[in-house]
């Protein structure tokens, strides 16, 4: 009887370990066939889980990237079960299906499933509550949208286009384009009519601009009159040797680009009523609370009113942490001196010290550079 209370006790950590890891080969199983699905952007699963992972971070800067690679992120991954998880309204049942539907291996399907749940068990109920919600208000869309018709890019586009030796360029037209509407139906008139502008075409979201190398582009995305070149500053608006291109200047939503090359480009706003959709959702004017929530630890901050007094000093080995985000914090409420000098000065400021948040200190400038 002993032997086998002996042998109970032994296998039953195992069973608990083989519940709460992912071997290697699930989880290149998983991350494989979540690479293949992405290639689907109109699939109503992907267009979720990565809406998902953009609002909370867990696709860092670039999702293309993280979608394609989620091996190689450990987070990342857990964050595509956890949303593929709510997808499923947090249904077991629902989930292993949805698994099944990736073509998983046989072995794969049930390991994850069990893993999963067990994992997100104690925020089941939260995430299927969001879930109805996100759809409700229209955050996510049930569908994915169509691609939205940018003049500015379509001209660079038939400008680029190559010539057959001898020929004459095609006549210039113009095609005015509803979201929502069938392309097929649309009027096609001579680019000397006046038509009235689209009341707003612009991508607004960030991480389009990682993929551009060349101020060209940036051009052919937003109009060339709506970019400028500039010297380029830091956050703390102190010039540096480098050569920027602003978008939309002298606006709430003007963004600066720096390019680097063969790398993605630096990009910089400081417009707290911007348009831009940014990584981690976070924007300037958001509370400090905000951005520890979003972290999911507090950080440090350099004291105020000092060498890069406001700035993030370290992320603390949060979620933010190594995912090119640098924030510069403001305080709006500083009329207390003795509460503002808690926070002043040579020194390290945690970002969950209580006066921050009596200070009202907030985002007063955003940077992100994708790895």
């Amino acid at each position: 009887m002993k032997r086998i209370i002996v042998l109970i006790a032994f296998i039953l950590p195992l069973g608990s370990i083989a519940q709460t890891k992912l071997t290697e080969t699930i989880t290149e199983d998983f991350s494989t066939k979540m690479a293949k699905r992405y290639e689907l952007r109109d699939d109503s699963l992907i267009l979720f889980v990565t809406e998902q992972m953009s609002r909370s971070g867990a696709g860092g800067l670039d999702i293309d990237k993280t979608m394609t690679e989620l091996k190689s992120d450990p987070a990342a991954l857990d964050a595509a079960l956890k949303y593929l998880y709510q997808f499923s309204d947090c249904n077991r049942q629902g989930f292993i299906a949805n698994l099944r539907k990736l073509n998983l291996l046989n072995n794969s399907v049930f390991p994850l499933a069990t893993y999963t749940v067990n994992k997100f068990k104690n925020e089941a109920k939260d995430l299927a509550e969001e879930k109805s919600t996100l759809y409700k208000t229209g955050a996510i869309p049930a569908t994915s949208p169509r691609p939205v018709y940018i003049p500015a890019l379509a001209k660079a586009k038939e400008t680029n286009a190559p010539q057959e030796p001898g020929s004459e360029p095609a006549p210039s037209t113009s095609t005015d384009v509803t979201p929502g509407t069938d392309p097929a139906t649309t009027t096609t008139t001579p680019a000397t009519a006046t038509a009235a502008p689209a009341e707003d075409t612009y991508n607004w979201d960030v991480r389009t601009i990682f993929k551009l190398r060349q101020p060209e582009q940036l051009e052919a995305l937003y109009g060339k009159d709506n970019v400028v070149e500039r010297p380029a500053t830091d956050l703390l608006g102190n010039e540096i040797q480098a050569k920027a291109y602003y978008v939309f200047p002298d606006t709430e939503n003007e963004m600066q680009v720096v390019f680097d090359g063969d790398n993605a480009p630096s990009v910089t706003f400081a417009g707290e009523r911007s348009k831009w959709k940014s990584p981690f959702g976070l924007k300037v004017g958001d509370p400090v609370e905000k951005v520890n929530k979003v972290n999911g630890r507090s950080f440090k901050i350099n004291g105020f009113e000092w060498d890069n007094g406001g700035t993030v000093a370290s992320w603390n080995g949060g979620a933010i942490d190594g995912k090119g985000v640098a924030i510069l914090f403001k305080a709006n409420n500083s009329g207390d001196p003795k509460l503002y000098d808690q926070v002043t000065g040579d020194k390290k400021v945690s970002s969950d010290l209580s006066a921050l948040k009596k200070l009202e200190v907030v985002v007063e400038k955003i940077a992100f550079k994708s790895n």
